[in-house]
């Protein structure tokens, strides 16, 4: 009695292992043909491996694949893509097909032609008394807050410059300062992170209580000081928002670090790692080749939700006034003038939605891209 259900459990798990094998048609002759002694399964599972080999062309699919493949199936991953493609092509592309007008370039015609300023000046005194010589002077008005049109897509600003022009300009501006920003974040959290979590001890302490500080400094306030101090000493204004960013980059590396440091404890007492330990490596190959390819998912998920935060600050301190300065376009500073003028808020949209659009689309199109990639990477993630 227990020979024949052993023989029967045997039929079982040998039918099942057969069917779920990427050779169906073996696995329903096994199952056709199935002999009633275990012996004799046994034999005909080896003989159908032997004369009916699996297909060589059934390839596994690679884990870079399946990540691939879990990205592109989920339509916020599409989204985010198509929207940041869109952005780049406009910003990069945009002034070299559309040229008509530069970035700082104001229009002195249409609206308000010319307008005359008389000058009264003293020529000197003479014999016959004081002399005085009269001067026009003309100047030639700027087409200040026009509405859109052929000639400006978008109108101008109150300074007569072309809003669509300038916004293409301040795409570049923004999201560069952003990318060099978080790239310098992610290098100092990644490297402080990665020496603090695999030496442990009077490394981490040392490397933790300097994050535990930089997180309580209040960031805005501090921008604010770091500004002043930067404008008080005249820096010129093409640096000034390059230096405030790099400022930001060295406070904001602690979060990084955090992320790198846990994941850090808990890889390196894995068997790969003592193996790697056996094998006599140093400790940089041991951290930059070994432990932090580990964690690279989980690095570049936080690198890209992080570009949305950088273009927030660099909005808010370009509406601050303390990052480009007019002439100079970026974002930030094309919204800036509503703070000053209610006039335009109210009656001139086209002079600071744009841009707020701009600022969105960007915003959420990382976060779009940094949610995909988070499913994608995710081992459990079995869709």
């Amino acid at each position: 009695m227990k020979d024949n259900e052993r023989e029967e459990q045997l039929h079982t798990v040998l039918a099942d292992t057969a069917g779920e094998g990427a050779n169906a048609e073996i696995a329903r002759e096994i199952k056709e043909e199935m002999p009633e002694t275990a012996t004799d399964a046994i034999a005909v599972s080896q003989a159908a491996e032997e004369e009916k080999p699996l297909d060589k062309n059934v390839k596994l699919m690679s884990p870079t694949r399946m990540v691939l493949r879990r990205f592109f199936r989920s339509k916020l991953s599409i989204a985010g893509i198509i929207m940041l493609s869109v952005l780049f092509l406009f910003c990069w592309l945009g002034p070299v097909v559309y040229h008509r007008w530069g970035e700082t370039e104001t229009d002195r015609s249409g609206a308000n032609d010319y307008w005359a300023k008389e000058v009264v000046t003293e020529a000197g005194a003479g014999e016959e008394g004081d002399k005085f010589v009269q001067v026009i002077v003309t100047e030639q008005g700027i087409n200040a807050l026009a509405k859109p049109s052929a000639t400006h897509l978008l109108g101008t600003d109150e300074q007569g410059m072309d809003i669509f022009v300038r916004l293409m300009y301040g795409g570049r501006l923004s999201l560069t300062i952003s990318f060099l920003a978080v790239f310098l974040t992610s290098a100092l959290g990644i490297i402080l992170g990665g020496l603090a979590g695999y030496y442990g001890g009077v490394v981490d302490n040392v490397i933790m209580r300097i994050c535990d500080v930089l997180i309580c400094l209040p960031t805005l306030p501090l921008m604010l000081i770091i500004g002043t101090v930067l404008d008080s000493n005249g820096v010129p204004q093409e640096y000034y928002i390059y230096l405030l960013m790099g400022l930001l980059s060295l406070f904001s590396w602690p979060g990084m670090a955090r992320l790198v440091r846990g994941q850090i404890l808990f890889l390196r007492e894995q068997e790969y790692m003592v193996a790697a330990e056996a094998m006599g490596y140093s400790a940089t190959r041991k951290i930059f080749k070994h432990l932090i390819p580990n964690i690279l998912p989980q690095i570049l998920v936080s690198m890209t939700l992080s570009l949305g935060s950088m273009i927030l600050y660099e909005s808010t301190l370009s509406y601050l006034n303390l990052g480009v300065r007019i002439p100079y376009a970026s974002w930030g500073t094309m919204i800036e003038i509503i703070s000053k003028r209610s006039d335009i808020l109210q009656n001139n949209f086209n002079v600071w939605v744009p841009s707020g659009i701009c600022i969105i689309i960007a915003v959420l199109g990382f976060n779009f891209i940094g949610d995909g990639l988070r499913d994608a990477l995710d081992p459990k993630q079995r869709r």
